[in-house]
């Protein structure tokens, strides 16, 4: 039986492009902000804002999915709003306008996400979920690698020339949403869930299985304390401060070196990404995501303490590894464990929620950081990690594993 199917490296292949047009701009975006205009404060509104509006977003549009039986349209839809959305970025610099602009962005992944992951998940066996998640993780981080490089070499040439890239960006976008017509609808079951408002997917948990019932808790509560990555981002920039490396008589000062080290981290994710999906498909899922949190606390643990630039880059690997063992992972024992006629929708509840408690989780770790120091953010986050860890170990039978 093919693993990989048509559908499967088509929907990989459009991430893979959705995502390079959006990492392109991803390290730019703060700067420009403030170039325009934007106090610091309002820049991290906006983000709230829009990244909330994605979030509760993708449970509305999931349970949609389902209700219609058809996942094509939403995926069509909400990549074009991405993509649309990066060329507009440069043509409106009034702050609502920006925040309309954003808020387009976004809502364009939570149009798309959980009828996109429904899609895969048809496109799979329980034997091979988690290779296909794997696989399509890997293939969208390849973008998220691909982007930040590109935004680097044509900033080099054009320094401050953002207007510029961000038209360019809508080239990688457009592309992902032309590639989605190559594909086409298979007969989907309709929702059983009776039709209701914006939040009615909130239902699910009513008829949700007691595994999804069981697993849901422990996911939400590593989130909460999951902050953005963001935050890797400044620790690093911290303890490098005004030291540099050269390599090969070319002198790399504290931005260029946390930049590669975030594009290394992107490409140890994008290289371990399927590896581990096989593994998860042959030893079952909570093995491979209980090594995914120990991971997690190992690299929040060592960004405590002050790390080398060395060190720093070891860690960011491992923290590849980490996501690899996870995110695509956690996916497909959340499809597995849902009804077929809400595949959506449980993929839709989960991500809303998810989303809701990374917005709480930044909030967190901002607080911390600011009364009582960076160190006091990264233990707090690798302890709650080790705890979700002995509750998946304790609580998750091995029955319920796959």
């Amino acid at each position: 039986m093919r693993i990989i199917t048509r559908t499967v490296l088509i929907l990989s292949v459009v991430s893979l492009f959705a995502d390079i047009a959006s990492e392109m701009l991803y390290p730019v975006i703060p700067v420009y902000l403030k170039e325009i205009g934007f106090s610091v404060f309002l820049i991290g509104v906006l983000e709230g804002i829009v990244n909330f509006t994605a979030g509760i977003s993708k449970g509305y549009f999931g349970k949609l999915s389902d209700e219609k039986g058809l996942r094509l349209p939403f995926v069509k839809l909400g990549y074009f709003l991405g993509a649309i959305s990066k060329p507009l970025m440069a043509v409106f610099i009034y702050p609502v306008w920006i925040f309309f602009v954003r808020t387009v962005d976004r809502l364009g992944k939570g149009v798309r996400t959980a009828a996109r992951d429904a899609l895969l998940s048809q496109e799979a066996t329980k034997e091979t979920k988690a290779r296909v998640f794997g696989f399509h993780r890997g293939m969208d981080t390849v973008g998220a690698a691909i982007g930040p490089v590109l935004a680097l070499l044509f900033l080099f040439f054009y320094p401050g020339d953002y207007k510029t890239l961000f038209y360019l960006a809508f080239i990688p976008g457009i592309l992902s949403v032309l590639f989605i017509f190559f594909l086409k609808e298979k007969k989907q079951p309709i929702s059983t869930l009776e039709k209701g408002n914006f939040f009615s997917f909130f239902k699910y948990w009513k008829i949700a299985s007691p595994a999804f019932r069981k697993v849901i808790p422990g996911f939400l509560l590593f989130a909460l304390f999951n902050s953005s990555d963001i935050f890797l981002l400044l620790i690093t920039k911290e303890t490098i401060g005004e030291n540099t490396l050269t390599i090969l008589g070319v002198t790399f000062n504290s931005d260029t070196i946390t930049i590669g080290a975030y594009i290394f981290y992107n490409l140890i994710y994008a290289a371990t990404s399927y590896p581990m999906g096989i593994i998860a498909d042959r030893l079952g899922f909570k093995k491979i995501i209980l090594t995914g949190f120990l991971l997690f606390a190992i690299v929040y643990s060592g960004f405590a303490f002050d790390p080398s630039i060395g060190l720093i880059f070891i860690l960011f690997a491992i923290y590849g590894i980490y996501a690899a063992a996870t995110e695509g992972i956690i996916k497909a024992w959340i499809t597995n464990i849902a009804h077929k006629e809400n595949t959506a929708t449980a993929i839709g509840f989960y991500t809303s929620c998810e989303s809701i408690c990374t917005l709480f989780a930044s909030i967190i770790a901002g607080a911390l950081w600011t009364s009582f120091g960076s160190s006091s953010t990264f233990i707090t986050t690798a302890t709650v990690s080790i705890i979700v860890f002995f509750y998946f170990l304790l609580k998750i039978k091995n029955k319920e594993n796959q």
